[in-house]
């Protein structure tokens, strides 16, 4: 009996400390790197620099998206739009396709979803820094089909990670959730408690 007691109660405290675990968000600090990104508007964006001070909700996509990155983009307008005061938060989308998604590409695609104005910034960089960004935040891409058109031109989709950042005021991520499928108003309530 005593031995059937003693087991319930580790199983109960292993139990207790699994909920508080998966409950509690896990903390990645940016602080301690530096990315030069270009904005649709063709200026120059330091992360995290230029967004220290003020929350940050990040997602990432890319322009010739066939599914899920329209999805990310107007969630992430959507929390902007149903916040009742975003007050100084800041709102970027990061393309990880910058051979094809130039400053004026992303500027298009972000007047689209009448977006093309602050708070929201449309990023991109070279090849190489947007590899090491998407590394240091986690995105994972895979080239999924590839073809060459008659014009010469290569066409090709990217299989890639589903994601929204919020990173608080001094560059470390709070949460990271699934970007095309977050109910918006979970994403407000995390922000709200920034």
């Amino acid at each position: 009996m005593y031995l059937k007691f003693k087991q319930i109660i580790f199983s109960a405290i292993i139990l207790s400390l699994l909920i508080i675990s998966c409950d509690k968000p896990a903390l990645d600090d940016y602080s301690d790197v530096s990315f030069e990104l270009i904005n649709q508007n063709g200026e120059t964006v330091i992360f995290p620099d230029d967004f220290q001070g003020a929350p940050l909700i990040m997602g990432f996509i890319y322009t010739h998206c066939p599914d899920i990155c329209s999805f990310i983009t107007a969630n992430v307008g959507k929390v902007y739009e149903e916040m009742s005061n975003p007050g100084d938060t800041q709102f970027a989308l990061v393309t990880f396709d910058p051979e094809r998604d130039t400053p004026e590409v992303l500027k298009t695609y972000a007047r689209a979803f009448d977006m093309d104005k602050p708070p929201f910034q449309f990023l991109t960089a070279d090849p190489e820094t947007i590899d090491e960004f998407m590394q240091r935040v986690s995105v994972r891409t895979q080239e999924s089909y590839s073809r060459e058109l008659e014009s010469g031109d290569r066409m090709y989709f990217i299989n890639h990670s589903d994601k929204i950042l919020l990173i608080d005021q001094r560059s470390r991520l709070i949460f990271d959730y699934g970007g095309s499928m977050t109910p918006v108003h979970i994403i407000i309530e995390d922000l709200e408690k920034l």
